[in-house]
């Protein structure tokens, strides 16, 4: 009997043992199988890094000769190609740039010298559509970006060398996560990324009047007026813009320093248990924000009665010469877009956004960026071509609605004062907006009218 217990004892010790080799197995595999899929992946990264570099190269080698280019064209055919190529190249280079595992605004100078050479290029290039030649100003400003460009591609082939010695890794730069990049490439070729922001310290942007004169190096907010206010001031004008008495409780949410407009961010209680949203700006004390999400069953104000709500809150909060533009309805709300006029000119960079309840007219929320990112009074004396020239230049199977001045902004975030014309084609409806300096075609946009709004796109 004992000898069949202690065999039964070493069949089970044998088994844990036979168990506890196989884990081992497995977990030793598994491991190895880890190790070598991770070591597939750095791989995989350290060629995707690569490339990218390389394609960087390339193209900044392109741009370069590009603007070589640009200097001695003769003719404003051969001068829109070569300049449409430049600004193809230099965005194809931003992109590339933006692909490298360099999380620091170190490269800012860099990034922006490429955006500019794109914006830029692409606004001469239309000159040369135009059949207009480049003036000495222009030549001059390529030049500039010429001299910046030769640093920059010198500044590249550097870093390539150091890659192909092995001196740089881009491993080493993912492993160090969101360090500030003085510490990313300590240990690495931290002088070749030095000196790439280096030749770019003094570039501090072209100043020129063209189709994105001073926005590109000025980021100051023209709207945001005032001086600043601390939390407590803040908190004061987020109170008096809902109204102290349907106030319950409030609460700070903190100071938000990297936002387009630095806020101070308060989350309230009002009588009604409902809860609502304000951001004031640091500066000036303006409201940027406020935002109340309740239910809307029923849709008893019309759309024209909406607007006149949205527009007589907007007065009242110091927003005057307010028009409604375009608007969407969902869920019995409407958020109605309201932009500036001046003397008649509409000026659209100026947008506030504001949600009224269809039940009640009630104002459940506002944003006002865009607005206080572009307002200002601006010369709107600069109309140079009359109405009718203007008309010269639309189809002429558009049948025209409506007329007028209007100031409309680029996707490079300047203005151009217009003609606005709103017609039908085809039962279609249109925006064209033709230059009043020049009677250029700057934009169309299609109208769509559908039964929760009305669009553009």
């Amino acid at each position: 009997m004992n000898k069949l217990v202690d065999w039964k004892d070493r069949l089970k010790k044998g088994h844990m043992l036979s168990v506890i080799c196989v884990l081992l197995i497995v977990v030793a595999v598994l491991g190895f199988f880890l190790y070598k899929k991770q070591r597939e992946y750095r791989q995989a990264s350290e060629n995707n890094y690569n490339m990218a570099f390389y394609e960087l190269v390339d193209y900044v080698q392109n741009v370069e000769t590009y603007l070589a280019k640009s200097l001695i064209s003769t003719t404003p055919e051969h001068g829109a190609e070569t300049l449409t190529n430049l600004w193809r190249e230099a965005n194809l280079a931003q992109s590339y740039l933006s692909r490298l595992p360099i999380e620091s605004q170190e490269l800012e100078n860099t990034e922006r010298f490429l955006n500019q050479v794109s914006d830029y290029s692409y606004s001469l290039s239309r000159k040369n559509i135009y059949k207009e030649s480049l003036t000495e100003e222009d030549l001059k400003n390529l030049k500039d970006l010429h001299g910046y460009s030769v640093e920059l591609e010198n500044t590249l082939n550097q870093l390539s060398e150091d890659l192909n010695s092995g001196r740089l890794e881009w491993g080493e730069l993912t492993n160090k996560g969101n360090i500030a990049f003085a510490q990313q490439v300590d240990n690495i070729s931290k002088e070749s990324f030095s000196n790439l922001e280096e030749n770019f310290h003094e570039y501090s942007g072209l100043i020129y009047d063209g189709a994105f004169s001073e926005h590109l190096t000025s980021g100051e907010p023209k709207g945001l007026t005032g001086e600043d206010v601390d939390e407590e001031q803040a908190k004061q004008k987020a109170e008096l813009l809902i109204g102290k008495e349907k106030i319950k409780e409030i609460s700070s949410l903190g100071y938000s320093e990297n936002a387009t407009i630095p806020v101070y961010d308060f989350s309230i209680i009002n009588n009604d248990n409902e809860t609502i949203n304000v951001s004031i700006s640091k500066k000036g004390g303006h409201v940027v924000y406020m935002n109340s999400n309740r239910d809307v069953n029923s849709e008893i104000i019309s759309q024209e009665e909406a607007n006149e709500k949205g527009k007589q809150y907007l007065a009242e909060k110091g927003f005057q010469n307010m028009k409604e533009t375009y608007y969407l309805k969902q869920e019995g709300i409407v958020t109605i877009n309201y932009a500036y006029v001046q003397k008649n000119v509409v000026s659209y960079p100026d947008l506030i956004k504001v949600k009224v309840a269809l039940d009640n007219g009630q104002i459940l929320g506002i944003e006002t960026t865009g607005y206080l990112n572009n307002h200002q009074e601006r010369d709107i004396s600069k109309v140079k071509i009359s109405k009718d020239e203007a008309k010269k230049n639309l189809n002429k199977d558009l049948n025209i609605e409506s007329e007028g001045l209007a100031i409309i902004p680029t996707e490079w975030k300047t203005e151009i004062l217009c003609y606005e014309f709103k017609g039908k084609v085809d039962d279609k409806e249109f925006l064209v907006y033709i230059n009043a300096k020049n009677g250029r075609e700057e934009d169309i946009l299609i109208i769509t009218n559908t039964p929760n709004g009305t669009l553009t796109m």
